[in-house]
Parts: C-alpha cells; sequence; structure tokens
C-alpha cells in the first residue's frame, strides 16, 4: 500500500465498475408497470451465486455508526456471492473497496453514495464492513446463502485511515 491514508470519493458507476455495480435510478433502464401506475427501474445489479446450493438472501442490516478520521483494520469478501446493500434512509454512509494482489487486498478506495445510490460488490472483491456515519442506518442487503464457506477477511498489521 503507497499512502496510508485514504481519501474519500463521490460514488459513481464509472469510478466503481472494477468493483461491481452501483444501484441506482438515475440513467436506468425503466418503463411503466401496474396499468401505468409503477415506473420499474429494471436489472441494477448482477447478483452472482456461486458454489453448492446457493440461493439468494434478502436481510435489512441495522449499522452503528462510525466518525470520521476512521482507522480501518478489517477487509473482507465473499468468494462465492456478491453482496448489494442499498441504504432504507438518506443518512450518509461510506462503501470501501480494494482491488486484490496475490490474495491481499491493496489500493483502498472509499466512495460516499449520494442519496438513492447503493452498490452491489462483485463476487470475491475485497470491501469494507457496513460503514454508516453519524447516524446508525438500515440497509435492504441481497447476498447467497448456501453451503460453504463464503466469507475471507484480511486484517491489516497497520491500520489504513479514511479521511475527508
Amino acid at each position: 500500500m503507497s499512502d496510508p491514508t485514504i481519501k474519500i470519493e463521490p460514488l459513481s458507476a464509472e469510478a466503481f465498475a472494477a468493483y461491481g455495480q452501483v444501484i441506482q435510478t438515475e440513467g436506468a433502464q425503466h418503463y411503466p408497470i401496474n396499468n401505468g401506475m409503477t415506473e420499474r427501474y429494471h436489472d441494477l445489479a448482477r447478483v452472482e451465486l456461486g458454489g453448492v446450493h446457493a440461493r439468494p438472501l434478502i436481510s435489512i442490516f441495522r449499522g452503528q455508526p462510525y466518525t470520521l478520521p476512521l482507522d480501518i483494520k478489517l477487509v473482507e469478501r465473499h468468494p462465492l456471492g456478491s453482496q448489494a446493500f442499498y441504504p432504507l434512509s438518506a443518512n450518509p454512509w461510506l462503501v470501501i473497496v480494494a482491488e486484490d494482489e496475490a490474495g491481499r487486498p491493496v489500493r483502498l478506495r472509499a466512495f460516499r453514495p449520494s442519496p438513492g445510490q447503493g452498490v452491489n460488490i462483485a463476487m470475491n472483491t475485497w470491501h469494507g464492513v457496513l460503514t454508516p456515519l453519524d447516524h446508525s442506518g438500515d440497509f435492504l442487503v441481497v447476498d447467497r446463502g448456501g453451503e460453504g464457506n463464503n466469507l475471507e477477511e484480511h486484517h491489516f498489521e497497520t491500520p489504513v485511515r479514511i479521511a475527508l
């Protein structure tokens, strides 16, 4: 890791593309359903399910707030499935991701979603834990259930600092 302090970036589909997809209605394919009373924003993320007897899970995670600056001691990845997070409020939060180099997370990035943005973190992508800022937050989460170990953690010897 070259710089132990990571600056927070705004979340965009282009900046996040190497790690998964941004879930948002802006720019998404959509069409009316239910006799024109509902607009369907279609296929916003690629849910990935691998391994034996895989099945999608829909959960609500309630995360406790963090404050900045924040020292990251742990990242994780899910080798058998993607993991989508969509906030159920407009409270601020962070998405922390990293590239993989020989099985280790490197070149961490921190993104701050705008209200109405979620993410789908691609299968086997290093990422930080759920990180609401200032207030607790509820998130709709879609990920993988089924047989097999779908969690790998990496603990940093020296924490990585996230700052504005």
